[in-house]
């Protein structure tokens, strides 16, 4: 038996199991391509090393695809066989990994809070529940869930950096931008390597309309972090979000294709990037050319992939905005049928909020925009049960106040995009689509005073 750099036993016979499994967790706290090389290294010193095989099962959970459910299931299967011989804190992760496996992602995070009741210093458990508490839409949690520990923490040890990150989105989530900032940034100070923490400050930058000074946040070489996971083209996405809000369009497809389009639309992560940026741009009618091709021509076969509610909305996205209806409809029939699934945290969303969301993006597609209207009004608080962060969640408001528009029900226009500029005051799109709905309710001071502060957006 060993100990980690924490000082939490480590069940193996192997000296070097435990230097992979220190060099796997860094690996992945800071989003290195090279994970599943460390990975192997750990588990070929000692293949029946519980933690490893749990920590490899956890790290294709990542995945949010049910193509690797039969590496997870191997995974699990491994820990399980020696579960017999280990600590209490190590048996309870096989426990967590068991309940994450089936989608039962309550369970995964009650266990994970579990044993940081005991083990304050378990980052990895500290880790996993920050991480599912983002794609459960529980945004207190998120900060609250570090909280819990935070007191236990400070820089004699090792990883406290990680932990101030992950403090900082969950402030931030939370609307506490301040004290956000001021985490995020002490842990880029201990870690520049950190991109969990340099996103959390992007998203205090783009949240209070801060536009041009995330646009040098995020003023990195394009090759900075090319030993990165695919959550590099995440930052990437940010640093165009910057532009898109002020209005400088003429690079922003330059940016996507450098940096946020991947070679193949093979993460969810990517895909959420992709149409969510691409679906922004329409709406705001810059022409994208054929970009929405390739990422639908992956997501039709994948109408059956179901992990992460928010990755479904945007499969929807893909398929709808590439006129793929009957794709589109055969995802529709797919999510009621993956609604039955017991005990399976997304399944639960389907029927109250993600199929209604999936619905009104097809419907914004065929232009039924009263339809879109009907199903998104409904909704709009209660969001955040699909996942994501408030910026991500946005574009649904954005396809709304779209609809409303175009709908003709002006009136509901106006009060949606009033709520958005008070919200968004830096936001040049949402300004000249205010003027607009002024001027055709024949506002016409008030129209020019928006259009006056939409070209203020775009020189600033």
């Amino acid at each position: 038996m060993y100990s980690d750099e924490r000082g939490l036993t480590l069940t193996t016979d192997s000296a070097d199991a435990v230097e992979g499994f220190k060099e796997t967790m860094a690996q992945y706290l800071d989003y290195r391509a090279g994970v599943g090389d460390a990975i192997k290294r750990m588990l070929g010193a000692d293949p029946d090393f519980v933690m490893g095989q749990c920590f490899k099962g956890y790290l294709f959970n990542l995945f949010g695809t049910t193509a690797v459910e039969p590496k997870i299931e191997e995974s699990l299967a491994a820990a399980e066989a020696g579960v017999g011989k280990v600590t209490s804190r190590e048996a309870a992760h096989v426990d967590a990994l068991r309940a994450w496996s089936r989608g039962d992602l309550t369970s995964a995070c009650a266990v994970w809070d579990g044993i940081l009741r005991e083990c304050p210093h378990d980052l990895l458990a500290l880790r996993l529940q920050h991480y599912n508490s983002f794609w459960m839409g529980r945004a207190q949690d998120l900060r609250d869930g570090v909280a819990r520990v935070i007191d236990q923490w400070d820089d004699s040890v090792p990883g406290y950096g990680s932990v101030q990150g992950m403090y900082a989105f969950g402030l931030e989530e939370c609307g506490e931008y301040a004290r956000a900032e001021e985490f995020g940034r002490r842990a880029v100070e201990a870690n520049p390597d950190d991109l969990w923490a340099i996103h959390a400050v992007a998203h205090v930058l783009e949240m209070q309309g801060r536009l041009r000074e995330g646009m040098q946040w995020l003023d990195y070489p394009a090759d900075a972090w090319e030993d990165r996971n695919p959550f590099k083209g995440h930052l990437w996405w940010h640093l165009t979000m910057y532009s898109v809000e002020a209005g400088d369009y003429d690079d922003v497809l330059t940016l996507f294709d450098r940096s946020v389009k991947p070679e193949a639309w093979d993460f969810y992560l990517d895909v959420q990037n992709g149409a969510s940026m691409l679906l922004r741009l329409d709406l705001l009618g810059v022409d994208v050319g054929d970009r929405w091709k390739s990422l639908a021509d992956t997501m039709e076969a994948h109408v059956d992939d179901h992990v992460l509610a928010f990755t479904d909305t945007h499969t929807m996205m893909a398929l709808a905005s590439d006129k793929r209806y009957d794709a589109a409809e055969k995802l529709l029939a797919s999510l009621h049928a993956f609604a039955k699934t017991r005990d399976n945290f997304a399944a639960a969303t389907m029927e109250s909020t993600t199929i209604p969301i999936c619905q009104a993006l097809l419907d914004f597609a065929k232009d039924d925009h009263d339809a879109v209207v009907d199903g998104l009004l409904p909704l709009r608080y209660d969001l955040a049960h699909i996942g994501g962060s408030h910026a991500q969640r946005d574009i649904f408001a954005q396809v709304l106040i779209e609809s409303a528009i175009r709908s003709r029900r002006l009136g509901l226009a106006r009060t949606l995009l009033a709520e958005r500029i008070a919200e968004k005051p830096n936001s040049r799109g949402s300004w000249l689509k205010y003027a607009e709905i002024l001027e055709a309710l024949g506002d016409s001071r008030r129209a020019s005073t928006a259009r006056e502060r939409a070209d203020a957006v775009l020189a600033s």
